[in-house]
């Protein structure tokens, strides 16, 4: 199969072109600069250059693919919500091109998306149409596609790590650098979900070959780590001490990551591992934070 693949060149696309090419895929690849786009061509993939900002420089490779995964996605959470935004009107443009076909489209969103908002994990029979979180606007173009015939899928994403990078937690990372400290709010009972960024790359190239449209598929390994045990662990790589926030101060201390910082993001992945036969078989978040080395993270 040929898969015209965005977000080639990130730090989940990657190892989803990797994944590709194990499995026998012909893979094309986004790329937005000379740079990226040498990237892919050493790594054996076909170059489309363009970039999100400009989905219809997207549209040549459609016409060459038999399925797309949209993995890209602009990280800069401080503009979470125009990013959004963005993310909905590429989505739109990708599920038109593939109107009154047959070809599968994979597109991204959270795990919040499932969220029931009654304290239990969130699952992938649930799409909340309430849920706060600006990502809603991902699943909205991809249901809004499903409703003209377009097969797409979901895959929901949690904390995605190695020892490198992990999520949300990254920027965590940095603002603990920035702050001296490392800090949870109330009593850090709050968690998130994640797994291993090479998990999630089987789970993509899983879902092309074995999913079903309108289907919702969660990345999820582990349901539950606590804030305040990420905290602990990041304070102990970092040399850090650490306290807890109210959530009334959670604002002044976190800045624009308080939005994040409050939510309880567990989630659970079971249906998807049954539905597909997926295995996560990666290190634990915990594990990868008290593995990494934090003098090689960018200042």
């Amino acid at each position: 199969m040929r898969l015209f693949l965005t977000g080639a060149t990130g730090f989940i696309g990657s190892r989803i072109a990797d994944e590709l090419k194990r499995s026998g895929h012909q893979v094309i690849g986004l790329a937005r600069s000379a740079e990226s786009a040498e990237r892919l061509r050493a790594a054996g993939i076909e170059v489309q250059r363009g970039t999100i900002d400009d989905p219809d420089t997207l549209l040549p490779a459609m016409e060459k693919a038999d399925a797309v995964i949209h993995t890209a996605f602009d990280h800069d959470f401080s503009r979470f919500v125009a990013n959004c935004e963005k993310d909905r009107q590429v989505i739109t443009t990708l599920s038109t091109a593939l109107e009154g076909s047959e070809r599968p489209l994979i597109i991204t969103s959270g795990t919040g998306m499932g969220d029931q908002e009654n304290g239990q994990p969130a699952t992938e029979a649930i799409f909340n149409l309430s849920h706060p979180n600006p990502r809603i606007a991902s699943e909205l173009a991809g249901q809004a596609a499903l409703e003209k015939g377009v097969d797409v899928r979901v895959v929901r994403l949690p904390q995605v790590h190695d020892t490198r990078r992990q999520g949300l937690i990254s920027y965590y990372i940095q603002l603990c650098r920035e702050k001296g400290a490392a800090a949870w709010i109330d009593e850090g009972t709050n968690c998130w979900s994640a797994a291993h960024v090479d998990d999630v790359a089987r789970l993509y190239c899983a879902v092309l070959e074995k999913g079903t449209r309108g289907e919702r598929y969660h990345a999820v390994a582990e349901e539950a780590i606590s804030s305040r045990a990420i905290a602990g662990a990041v304070a102990a790589g970092m040399a850090l001490p650490t306290f807890s926030v109210s959530r009334e101060e959670a604002a002044a201390w976190f800045g624009w990551f308080a939005a994040f910082a409050t939510l309880d993001l567990r989630a659970s992945g079971v249906w998807t591992q049954k539905r597909l036969g997926w295995q996560p078989t990666g290190s634990g978040l915990l594990d990868d934070l008290n593995a990494m080395n934090y003098n090689e993270i960018p200042h």
